[in-house]
């Protein structure tokens, strides 16, 4: 991680999150929406009884989510991120906070439900986030259900990333079945993402 903090996508993380409302998470209609769709994809299923959510920033999904879980590990590379999403769900004593990088993150746990929105376009580039990738869908227990949500390529590659939502869309394809995909816009050019949710096919023994 000590090669990530020299990253110029990780400074910015950590400039950002100095805000009282980092990225406009509470105040913004469009936010709101976009929460509320990743809710749906989540739990479609019912309950889960393990979950990791993967970048929380300030915790504003962090607390929605939650709830509708047994188990929460909560897992983001800034560690003001995870002081600020423990401090708002009060230290629910069923949630577990990692700091680390979604590449170098390892556990012996598998998880039924694993969120990870916003994040993958601040990896450095395409072969990074497919290391990304390929680390969260081990992670993934058999029949479990990832839901993905980012900007579109192009307002990724505007803002200095190397890909966005059809890059990565198209690399969790390789290995995952897509369920469902939705569309989230608001407003503002810059409030345009795609959300989706795969599934992790049981695969029988030879």
């Amino acid at each position: 991680m000590d090669e990530l903090k020299q990253d110029k996508n990780y400074q910015l993380l950590k400039q950002d999150l100095a805000a009282d409302d980092p990225w406009r998470l509470d105040g913004n209609p469009f936010e709101q929406e976009r929460y509320m769709q990743m809710l749906q994809l989540s739990f479609s299923q019912g309950p889960v009884m393990n979950a990791l959510e993967v970048g929380c920033a300030a915790g504003a999904f962090t607390e929605k989510l939650a709830p509708y879980c047994q188990r929460l590990t909560v897992v983001d590379v800034v560690p003001r991120a995870i002081d600020l999403a423990r401090q708002r769900v009060n230290k629910l004593p069923h949630i577990s906070w990692i700091v680390s990088d979604v590449q170098q993150f390892s556990t012996d746990e598998l998880f039924d439900l694993i969120v990870v929105a916003e994040v993958l376009y601040y990896v450095e580039g395409i072969a990074e986030m497919r290391a990304a990738i390929g680390n969260l869908v081990r992670l993934l227990a058999p029949g479990g259900h990832l839901v993905f949500g980012s900007a579109r390529d192009a307002l990724c590659r505007r803002w200095g990333h190397a890909a966005g939502a059809e890059t990565v869309l198209a690399i969790l394809n390789e290995s995952l079945v897509e369920v469902e995909r939705l569309q989230c816009r608001g407003e503002s050019d810059n409030e345009d993402c795609l959300l989706a949710r795969f599934r992790n096919p049981v695969r029988l023994p030879n």
